[in-house]
């Protein structure tokens, strides 16, 4: 007897709930390659044959991911068809599947997928981050996002992010060297004990970026990690700033699958990979990170403009694989208003992790909605 037809698994996908959310952001979101003034996301909803219920989010980023809602909103819908009947404790097969359907969707297959294993986890009563192992369960420091403007605007918010006790500030850098180095430079001068992540989002030519590294180095700032500064199918230039630099290079736009993670090995183009779910799946993100440990590179771990949804399921693979080097788990803390209740918490930049089973979130559901059953 096949699983959609038997009368006993209560782990069953019963029915998909879909439908866009609007959140606006406190700060215009402005990277090397685009800018939103609104977080335009999906929730999502599954629901068990038992009742039990898991959520997930798709935050499309066209200018990152390739996607916009609209495609993001029809690719789960298809793919939440071939979601109803199927026992969420096959997961990664589940997941697989879903790949197979969509592969340049992945912000839609991570809102599927992320539901999907809140509900298995809810099931069993554990909280998501044991499905990975729980392996470094306790609280971690985020960074904090400082997008690109003008050098009086960076300092205003960095003074505000200072005053609440973050100390790594993530530059969104690769629009124009000089400020760049201008915006860093205020920043260290009134805070100098901080660190700097520079994030390019691949806006950096090979020279650009090492223009931007000197400059840094020249009035003193400690930059820790440069982030993608250039296009994702330069690996030979990530190769080249890693040694050139002598600042630890991060992969993440480079990174959109494993054997995207595959490559970057083989060609030494970074110390770390910058592991999103958004980007390449839940599953997949699981892999990718399970792969880079083995491989002996560092782990990062970001995301797009999301809710605490996605980042408690990126903060659950934090604390349940282990490893992690460096979060950049802080896109709640941009937007204007929190939608979710229960989960994981902020205290600072610390993120505290939650014992309850798995996501612990709940979210409100509107009226209007797609029905998948």
């Amino acid at each position: 007897m096949s699983e959609r037809n038997s009368p006993v698994n209560p782990s069953i996908i019963q029915r998909v709930e879909i439908w866009p959310v609007d959140i606006p952001i406190t700060d215009p979101f402005v990277v090397a390659t685009g800018s939103r003034a609104t977080a335009q996301n999906l929730f999502m909803r599954v629901t068990l044959r038992d009742g039990t219920q898991g959520v997930g989010e798709a935050a499309p980023f066209p200018e990152v991911g390739g996607e916009d809602r609209a495609t993001c909103f029809a690719a789960a819908t298809e793919l939440a068809k071939t979601m109803i009947g199927q026992s969420v404790g096959n997961y990664e097969s589940l997941a697989d599947r879903l790949n197979e359907q969509a592969s340049l969707h992945p912000a839609a297959r991570c809102g599927l997928e992320t539901a999907m294993l809140d509900a298995y986890c809810r099931s069993q009563h554990i909280p998501l981050w044991q499905l990975w192992g729980a392996a470094d369960v306790r609280e971690r420091e985020t960074d904090i996002t400082i997008p690109i403007c003008s050098p009086e605007k960076t300092l205003e918010l960095a003074r505000g992010w200072h005053a609440r006790g973050f100390r790594l500030f993530k530059m969104k850098v690769g629009t124009d060297v000089e400020q760049d180095i201008r915006r860093l430079q205020a920043v260290h001068n009134a805070l100098p004990e901080i660190g700097f992540i520079g994030d390019g989002n691949q806006g950096f030519s090979r020279e650009d970026c090492l223009r931007f590294v000197h400059g840094v180095k020249q009035f003193g700032g400690r930059l820790v990690l440069l982030e993608q500064p250039v296009v994702r199918d330069d690996l030979e230039g990530l190769q080249a700033i890693r040694h050139l630099t002598g600042i630890p290079v991060a992969a993440d736009e480079s990174v959109r699958s494993l054997d995207d993670a595959r490559e970057v090995v083989r060609m030494q183009a970074a110390d770390y990979i910058n592991i999103k779910i958004m980007k390449t799946g839940v599953i997949d993100a699981w892999r990718i990170a399970g792969f880079t440990r083995s491989a002996g590179l560092r782990l990062m771990v970001g995301g797009m403009l999301e809710t605490r949804i996605a980042m408690g399921c990126s903060f659950s693979l934090v604390l349940g694989l282990g490893g992690f080097d460096v979060l950049d788990l802080d896109t709640p803390l941009l937007l204007s208003s929190d939608p979710v209740t229960g989960g994981y918490r902020y205290s600072g930049p610390r993120l505290q992790p939650w014992p309850e089973g798995g996501l612990d979130m709940q979210i409100p559901c509107p009226a209007e909605r797609i029905t998948v059953q």
